[in-house]
């Protein structure tokens, strides 16, 4: 194979992960997360990390970027990059395929595109200026800069105010490309119908409910980990915590977290397509095909090259 990177992308409840370790197993590959939420430990449930999905049979896929910082921490994709440039060249040490998997599109494209970003400080005067802003009007904001930020992930007011903070940063400070590896890399996107993808959000958000993810925000809480951070994190996290604080009932919360799911599944395929404009060749395959005919479809690509 002549590709430097594999690269697998899809909405949540698309089935990637499982995708990307049948491919692995298959490849002599190892898989290295693009998910923003899934580095935080502790955050397994309402991040969808699916760790079962790594052990096929008797084998059990390496994976990394995963569970690599406290939850609290506020990971960032200037982190993202450096953290993936070494987790890749450990995979291509071991003389293994790197096969990028996840849906945080900002994450993916950073990478992919080879963004030279810097750190971004905060910026207390901007943040008290956008204070007293609701969310959409924030989200009406930050749809005015150049769809730098990741916004699948802004669903509340603190992380827009970030956003906006990180555009404001870059309006002075150029963004270029830079020294970091350009990569010959294979992108195939996952596509999966609107209302089977509806369908599986709520049966997978039904079937976590029941596997403790309520008890899992109220572990990470009893921790230390504020109600501001927990919301912070947006979807599970927020809504969770809404309810344990007494905000929302178990039915409301269930219904508006749903909600903001299927509106998250929404925004990331909108990143997706707008990747294409951006210049990707995205290789699209049905995410309601057996996994076999999946496969055959990426060996079929691999082929090409």
């Amino acid at each position: 194979m002549n590709y430097d990177l594999i690269t697998l992308i899809g909405p949540t409840a698309s089935g990637k992960t499982a995708l990307a370790a049948s491919l692995a197993l298959r490849l002599g590959g190892e898989i290295i997360s693009g998910d923003s939420r899934q580095v935080y430990r502790g955050m397994d449930l309402g991040t969808g990390k699916d760790l079962s999905d790594y052990r096929i049979g008797e084998v059990s896929i390496p994976y990394h970027l995963i569970d690599i910082v406290d939850a609290g921490y506020k990971y960032n994709v200037f982190e993202y990059q450096r953290d993936f440039l070494k987790a890749y060249q450990q995979v291509r040490s071991n003389a293994h395929v790197p096969i990028l998997c996840g849906g945080t599109g900002l994450y993916i494209e950073a990478v992919l595109k080879g963004y030279k970003l810097l750190p971004v400080p905060e910026n207390p005067e901007l943040r008290m200026q956008l204070s007293d802003k609701s969310l959409d009007e924030l989200t009406e904001m930050l749809s005015q800069y150049k769809k730098l930020h990741n916004t699948t992930d802004v669903d509340t007011v603190k992380r827009a105010i970030r956003a906006i903070e990180i555009e404001e940063y870059y309006k002075k400070h150029s963004v270029e490309l830079c020294s970091f590896p350009k990569f010959s890399n294979l992108l195939i996107g996952i596509k999966i119908d609107r209302d089977v993808r509806r369908e599986r959000i709520s049966q997978r958000l039904k079937l976590r409910l029941e596997q403790g993810m309520v008890d899992e925000v109220r572990t990470l809480l009893a921790n230390g980990i504020s109600t501001d951070d927990m919301i912070y994190y947006g979807l599970e996290y927020k809504f969770l915590t809404l309810y344990l604080m007494g905000t929302l009932s178990y039915d409301e919360m269930f219904r508006q977290l749903e909600i903001a799911i299927h509106q998250f599944a929404k925004r990331q395929m909108t990143w997706f397509r707008g990747m294409e404009r951006r210049g990707f060749v995205i290789h699209w395959i049905d995410a309601c095909l057996p996994m076999e005919q999946k496969m055959q479809e990426i060996c079929g690509l691999l082929k090409e090259e």
